[in-house]
């Protein structure tokens, strides 16, 4: 056998892995397969129901990252992985052995605000993100695990190094099923974001203002963009994006009250005024509409800083 018929056949089960142009791999059809695995639907409802009893109070947005402007998790997240990939290039390089440790250690005391702030946000999925969420989150806990055993083994004077090994490779698939939540299931995402691209520009007819039930939330399209409006008790009116920005929720099947709206999927709080989110899971807030009434019936528009849209309405 030539060398390199050796390394082809070393290498053959990783081809098999490799992207195939008429089918998309085992890689994507396994995890296509977990997210419709209702067997973990048990304990994730048992899990879910305990992240949500917490008593977090303020410190639950905060984990949410609300005040970031988007989830806080994968920022926490760059501390263990950094140090762990680190330490696993210091552990074989000569000398190298004393400064991985203190980066195993490092990232084992990282792993934890990590993990808090990515349990909070899973507890809010939907059902088939939660199923990759909870794998996800237990090959987290099989790389803490041995990182935290490689820490104890390295401070008795022992090896570690077989243990992290087995960390990592923990963390390398968490870490790709972690890419399949955000990228291809879109948690943690914006599900607001495209409304300014997409909204038709100029004033809007929404209807006559007598239709409007006071306090109610109602749904209007304009083109392809659903919009929530509100007329509240006094005949303040305002106008919302209504699908949600956490995960595009049906804000008019929420509740109104004290100038916001409720999401009715997972309780996220919006100002009706400007949009502002005030509660979470949402990090983002929902794109507001300027209001106007014509001849008793009510227009609506994006924003109030477009040049020469102040009187025109669009068909």
């Amino acid at each position: 056998m030539t060398r390199w018929s050796a390394v082809r056949t070393a290498a053959r089960p990783l081809l098999r892995l490799a992207p195939d142009p008429e089918h998309p791999g085992h890689v994507a059809d396994a995890v296509s397969e977990l997210e419709g695995a209702r067997s973990l639907d048990g304990a994730i409802e048992l899990l879910r129901r305990g992240v949500r009893a917490l008593p977090l109070r303020g410190a639950r947005d905060l984990l949410h990252g609300r005040w970031l402007g988007h989830p806080v998790h994968p920022l926490l997240v760059q501390v263990p992985m950094g140090a762990w990939i680190s330490s696993a290039v210091l552990d074989w390089t000569p000398g190298g052995r004393r400064a991985a440790g203190v980066l195993v250690a490092v990232g084992v005391a990282g792993a934890a605000p990590a993990a808090a702030a990515g349990l909070v946000d899973w507890a809010e999925l939907e059902d088939e993100q939660a199923r990759v969420g909870i794998v996800h989150a237990a090959l987290n806990a099989v790389a803490t695990t041995c990182y935290t055993v490689s820490l104890a083994s390295r401070l008795a004077g022992h090896g570690g190094r077989k243990t992290a090994l087995g960390g990592l490779a923990a963390v390398a698939v968490s870490g790709a099923l972690g890419g399949h939540l955000a990228y291809r299931q879109a948690a943690g995402a914006n599900h607001a974001e495209a409304i300014p691209r997409i909204m038709p520009p100029g004033w809007h007819d929404m209807g006559p203002v007598q239709g409007l039930p006071a306090g109610r939330p109602v749904r209007r399209l304009v083109g392809d963009v659903a919009v929530l409006v509100v007329c509240e008790a006094d005949g303040t009116l305002s106008a919302l994006a209504e699908r949600c920005s956490h995960l595009g929720g049906p804000l008019s099947e929420g509740e109104v009250a004290d100038g916001c709206v409720r999401c009715p999927w997972h309780g996220s709080t919006f100002r009706l005024s400007d949009g502002r989110n005030v509660t979470g899971p949402a990090t983002a807030p929902q794109p507001a509409f300027d209001t106007r009434v014509r001849d008793g019936r009510v227009q609506v528009r994006l924003g109030s800083s477009r040049v020469g849209e102040e009187d025109v309405v669009a068909d």
